[in-house]
């Protein structure tokens, strides 16, 4: 597979800010990201399927432990590639209706795919010798050349034998190790043709005799290597004989259950590349190959493959580093190739989980795992969405996912109340305190600006600012002078003991209580309350005669609502403020305010003289 479009991927862009001899070009500016991939719409389902497969491996039981957590493990990974191929599908799909940049990522998937099918044979499940051949059978199979098309032209044919394709499509099978589809094509071969009846039968009795590892098999190593040597000398002694040289196809397929490297190599382009002529060359010559003989293998293959006509490429060398067993290399290789940090954090994470990783640490303090988590994360807080995601990744590294999520945290642009209440649920959940305060004044900020009180008033509460508070109840009253009423009374009604913050807020609520009071005809609790909020000094001054011109209606009312002391108290009140206004001279000048000054005067002398017959009377009697 060519993968030279990984480095074009990889690479960084330089843009050019001048053309001519040194004339500036183009004002404008162009971002270049590396995680471009978020923003595949595609692609979401693979951010947000792995996210959930993430976060329950994170939760998953440690104290399983033997073949129960290695069978855990490796479901996990089969449910991470399961993700990655159905990707792949949706990708397909935009691919034929020539949507944008599917192509290339058809091809990204696919080699994502190849490389963690790979290392979950080798490190997650860490099969071995036997079961190890199996499963680099079913990953050839998986991934490299796709014979069904063939196979579909071929026996749709009137005639399959004489069908173009036919050895072809034979050669994929025995290559392969599908030995009974081999042997189904080929039985056509002799019926069709009696006269290779003979040749064919001795043929399917040595493909269908063949040794092979079994997975349910109690045989051991040794008897299977037995078994096979003798298979082998027997399928010698045929060729040698010259059985099959009236068929130059069959004798070549006797040649490649040999195992003769030239028979194989000369089928070089059914195999297509070198990891396939490996694993064909395994099952052939070395059945029982274990582990750590894989690099030797590998390395001779690909040499052998290439045969010096062509360079390995970026996807060659991390197949090789796995095979190598270099799982630090192949995750360096990786994050260099591909465009984005999701395969190499999923992986790394996975087999940390495996206690593969344990002794790599990062000479800045955290380990590989937590590094490629983080810039996963990172990368993700970049797309207006999937920064929910990019938290939980934060929430589970723990040297530095915080101070991270942190910093991200307070870069995200809070364009809605909706999104801004979304963010600070994360911060409050997280014992995040500076991070509410900031979020709550910011919103609080664009509120004011907005004109919107309540909800301003009701971020700055959430702030715990009491200046702000302070400065947002400023506004309300300043409102309710000019109109004569107040907005948002649901919020100012359900204060509670928020009113308490600042002690303009206190007198806000208070005042509004003294209003439903009033409203409610309760007149004298109304009255001790307006009393209260003058002699605690909590109203501004500004505030002072709005208060007193609202005692006027009290001390106009048929029934004497005001006693003498609280009279003297408001006559002192109402004395305090026209001595001790700073602009004296400017109140007198004002008709208005003196002629709500006279009245209140009046108001106040006739209910003194109200109140003190009524108390005389009371006390005469």
């Amino acid at each position: 597979m060519n993968l030279q479009f990984f480095k074009q991927l990889s690479e960084c862009l330089i843009c050019s800010t001048c053309t001519g001899d040194g004339a500036p070009s183009s004002s404008r500016v162009f971002v270049v990201r590396r995680d471009q991939d978020i923003y595949i719409h595609t692609l979401r389902k693979l951010f947000n399927e792995s996210h959930g497969i993430f976060m329950g491996l994170q939760r998953s039981e440690e104290e399983l432990a033997g073949k129960s957590r290695k069978a855990q493990l490796v479901q996990v990974s089969k449910n991470y590639r399961s993700v990655i191929r159905a990707c792949m599908e949706d990708m397909h799909q935009a691919a034929a209706l020539k949507l944008g940049p599917a192509f290339l990522q058809v091809s990204i998937l696919s080699a994502m795919e190849l490389i963690w099918n790979l290392c979950e044979i080798l490190f997650v499940e860490a099969a071995t010798a036997g079961p190890l051949l199996l499963r680099l059978l079913d990953w050839v199979r998986l991934h490299v050349c796709d014979v069904d098309s063939m196979v579909r032209e071929v026996l749709s044919s009137e005639s399959p034998s004489k069908h173009k394709l036919f050895w072809n499509v034979v050669d994929v099978f025995v290559l392969q190790g599908r030995m009974d589809e081999a042997r189904h094509l080929l039985s056509k071969e002799a019926s069709a043709n009696p006269a290779s009846m003979n040749m064919y039968k001795i043929l399917d009795d040595f493909m269908k005799k063949m040794p092979v590892p079994s997975l349910g098999n109690t045989q051991t190593l040794t008897e299977l290597e037995l078994k096979w040597q003798h298979w082998h000398e027997e399928c010698q002694r045929y060729l040698q004989d010259g059985t099959f040289a009236s068929n130059p196809h069959m004798e070549s397929i006797c040649k490649i259950l040999l195992g003769d490297e030239d028979a194989i190599l000369e089928k070089k382009e059914l195999m297509t590349t070198w990891y396939h002529f490996l694993v064909t060359r395994l099952l052939y010559s070395h059945p029982t190959v274990k582990p750590m003989e894989l690099r030797f293998y590998a390395q001779s293959s690909m040499d052998l493959f290439l045969g010096g006509e062509s360079s390995p490429e970026p996807l060659d060398m991390i197949l090789m580093a796995a095979f190598e067993f270099e799982m630090h290399q192949v995750i360096k290789e990786c994050s260099i190739v591909l465009s984005n940090w999701w395969f190499v954090a999923h992986l790394t994470d996975l087999l940390d989980h495996c206690k593969l990783l344990q002794s790599h640490n990062l000479y800045f303090g955290s380990n590989m795992r937590e590094f490629l988590l983080l810039e996963y994360a990172s990368g993700l807080f970049s797309h207006h969405s999937l920064w929910q995601l990019g938290v939980d990744y934060f929430d589970h590294c723990p040297e530095y996912g915080r101070v991270y999520l942190e910093l991200h945290i307070e870069r995200i642009p809070l364009s809605t109340e909706q999104k801004a209440l979304k963010v600070l649920r994360i911060c409050e959940q997280r014992q995040m305190h500076e991070q509410v305060r900031s979020i709550c004044k910011i919103m609080a900020m664009k509120a004011l600006r907005n004109n919107r009180l309540g909800s301003a008033l009701s971020w700055s509460i959430r702030a715990k600012d009491a200046a702000f508070a302070t400065l947002i109840s400023d506004r309300f009253l300043k409102d309710y002078c000019e109109k004569g009423c107040f907005s948002d009374l649901d919020l100012i009604d359900n204060l509670g003991p928020s009113m308490l913050l600042s002690d303009r807020l206190t007198f806000l609520g208070k005042y509004r209580e003294f209003h439903r009071l009033y409203g409610e005809k309760r007149f004298a609790e109304a009255a001790r309350l307006l009393l209260t909020l003058m002699t605690a000094h909590i109203a501004p001054c500004s505030f002072w005669m709005t208060l007193l011109t609202d005692a006027l209606p009290l001390l106009e009312q048929k029934e004497v609502i005001f006693s003498a002391e609280q009279t003297y108290e408001l006559m002192r009140c109402l004395e305090d403020l026209t001595a001790g206004n700073p602009d004296k001279q400017k109140f007198q000048d004002d008709d208005v305010e003196t002629t709500k000054v006279e009245m209140l005067r009046l108001a106040l002398a006739r209910n003194l003289a109200r109140v003190i017959v009524k108390e005389g009377t009371v006390e005469g009697s």
